[in-house]
């Protein structure tokens, strides 16, 4: 490959004292979609009625107060999509309606009926102003393309005072006007280009600015050229104060939005984009990720609320017929997720940090690879983590704290992590939280919804506990926490497949004291290498099923962890070699935890 021949470099602007790099964005643009216009026209099956409604009336709700709706000249079905939302009452008082036609009397003559009687209307006109098009499109020199600009702005201008008179509909109007093919252009003549449309139009003040939209019709540079020119343009337009510059970047070169973010630094005061990008070839601006990449920062976007982002994908993937890709910037389904088992141990010690700071005062979100807090977003922290065979014990146990309310030791996330990577390898799949959790409670004995009731080989049917030293009673269904004798006596009911026997044992706990009935009934002979309990953090749980179905928070339970060793081996070869084998008990009686997760560990040694 060898393009020297053949392709020519873009021609930078010569502006050594630029000021733009060392600026910082402190406010958010006007934004402006193009949505319906812009993007429509990219789409291979082009929206209908009912979707353009539904489009706007989200892009309404989301808080835009500028929407590009139709090019009404082009066809019968945008024209018709302008009049229904005007006479249908669907435009709300603070929101400006912008339609797009080119310069040619007979086509601006008809947008303008397609907006009679609407109460805000930004009027849209271009014409392209770069030598390629003046040359080869349309055979102009630079003096025809400004008069042909001219001419038609005073044209926009007279038929903007008289659709302006209550009689003929009362509209309030603002001029918008675009160069397009801007960036192809020559920063001098397109300068030249709307000064004169400026003093055509005549009605440009501080008050009532007119817009010229310097448009990446075709991205052909790097963006700090694209800034360049707007900061040249910026500098040198006549009456600066009665204009706003509006920005509108493509993405040819894969630089839209970096060439927007550029643009606002160098004095663009107003973008016009896409939600999520889309447009022709590679797509316009994305205004969702601009408006995002503010919030980031600590900036407002504006009048934006993208609080909601899955609803808001929802409608454009629906009336679009596009998806959104998965790795697509704060709204794919994957950018709030994390595979890599260091990612997910960052992000859970993150997330925990995050909250203990918050607890002390300071809201200040910093979680390592989570630029911005999910449910800012509309998004769940459930979300955050998913596992595949790629995953790490971090994120398994993030996921079992926020699905179950437990906190699994170290040792435990280490020996749980096997059984779920053993699962991954098998399937091949991404495993989903209701798998995880349900492999949880399988590999433990513990009943759920899911999974059911769930016992084990060993399962605990009733028990007392006998106080020795002071001839006390503890009861198996007794909800007290009496402080540990020096030695107890268990008795009770356990069942081993399923068959009831009666047992009893001594100790210096209740958990010697089980172990030392097991030993006596079963001759399983095992120790205690290590033993934790906490009270569960309250979590959502599913309660009822079918049309009852509904959600509850637990309260007042506790969970025990105990990794029992075989005796014989850890005699033989150490405590700390010997192979371990976790239970988990839960209940809401502290003691009751403990046996459980006696007979949980039992049943995965037995």
């Amino acid at each position: 490959m060898n393009p020297g021949n053949k392709y020519k470099p873009y021609q930078p602007v010569d502006l050594p004292d630029r000021q733009w790099p060392s600026r910082m964005i402190k406010k958010a643009p006007i934004w402006t979609s193009v949505d319906l216009r812009d993007g429509n026209q990219a789409l291979a099956n082009p929206m209908n009625l009912q979707q353009k409604i539904m489009f706007f009336q989200k892009l309404v709700d989301v808080g835009f107060q500028e929407i590009e709706v139709a090019f009404p000249s082009a066809s019968e079905t945008d024209f018709g999509f302008v009049r229904h939302i005007i006479e249908s009452g669907m435009i709300p008082d603070g929101v400006w309606i912008q339609v797009l036609t080119p310069a040619r009397e007979e086509l601006i003559r008809r947008t303008f009926e397609a907006v009679k009687g609407a109460k805000n209307v930004i009027l849209h006109m271009y014409n392209a102003t770069s030598p390629l098009f003046r040359n080869v499109v349309f055979g102009n020199d630079q003096a025809k393309t400004v008069a042909l600009a001219v001419h038609h702005t005073k044209l926009v201008s007279q038929l903007m005072d008289h659709y302006s008179q209550p009689e003929n509909g009362g509209t309030n109007f603002r001029y918008e006007y675009s160069p397009e093919t801007f960036t192809q252009t020559e920063p001098d003549f397109a300068i030249e280009v709307c000064q004169a449309v400026r003093e055509a139009y005549g009605k440009a003040s501080p008050t009532q600015k007119i817009i010229f939209n310097l448009p990446a019709t075709v991205e052909i540079g790097p963006p700090n050229h694209y800034a360049d020119m707007i900061e040249y343009f910026s500098r040198k337009i006549g009456a600066r104060d009665t204009v706003e510059i509006s920005l509108h970047p493509h993405n040819d070169r894969g630089c839209g939005i970096a060439a927007a973010e550029l643009g606002q630094l160098a004095g663009g005061d107003r973008v016009e984009g896409c939600m999520f990008g889309n447009g022709e070839r590679t797509g316009n601006v994305d205004i969702v990720t601009l408006a995002l990449n503010l919030f980031s920062q600590g900036i407002q976007p504006g009048p934006l609320d993208l609080s909601d982002l899955p609803s808001l994908v929802e409608v454009v993937t629906n009336c679009n017929e596009l998806p959104v890709h998965p790795r697509h910037p704060y709204a794919g389904e994957l950018v709030m997720t994390a595979f890599s088992g260091s990612h997910q141990d960052a992000i859970k010690k993150g997330f925990q940090a995050q909250e203990e700071r918050m607890q002390n005062g300071d809201p200040v979100w910093n979680v390592p690879y989570l630029p911005v807090d999910p449910k800012d977003l509309g998004l769940d922290y459930e979300a955050v983590i998913r596992v595949n065979s790629q995953s790490g014990k971090g994120g398994i146990a993030y996921l079992l704290s926020q699905a179950l309310g437990v906190n699994l030791p170290r040792r435990m996330q280490v020996s749980f992590y096997q059984v779920i990577q053993a699962i991954a390898d098998k399937t091949s799949k991404e495993l989903s939280v209701e798998d995880i959790t349900s492999a949880f409670c399988r590999h433990y004995h513990l009943p759920s919804l899911e999974v059911g009731k769930c016992e084990g080989k060993f399962a605990l049917r009733s028990f007392t506990l006998a106080d020795n030293s002071a001839n006390g009673t503890v009861n198996g269904d007794s909800n007290s926490n009496p402080s540990t004798p020096a030695f107890r006596t268990f008795s009770g009911k356990i069942a081993y497949n399923g068959k009831v026997h009666d047992l009893s044992g001594s100790g210096n706990g209740p958990i010697s004291a089980l172990l030392d009935a097991i030993e006596k009934e079963f001759g399983i002979s095992a120790d205690v290498r290590e033993y934790s309990e906490h009270a569960l953090r309250p979590h959502t749980v599913q309660i009822g099923s079918g049309n009852d179905l509904k959600k509850g928070q637990t309260r007042g339970q506790a969970a025990s962890y105990i990794e029992l060793v075989y005796h014989e081996e850890s005699a033989k070869v150490g405590a700390n070699k010997a192979v371990g084998y976790w239970g988990v008990g839960i209940d809401a009686d502290i003691t009751t935890t403990g046996l459980k997760a006696v007979l949980s560990a039992l049943s995965n040694m037995s």
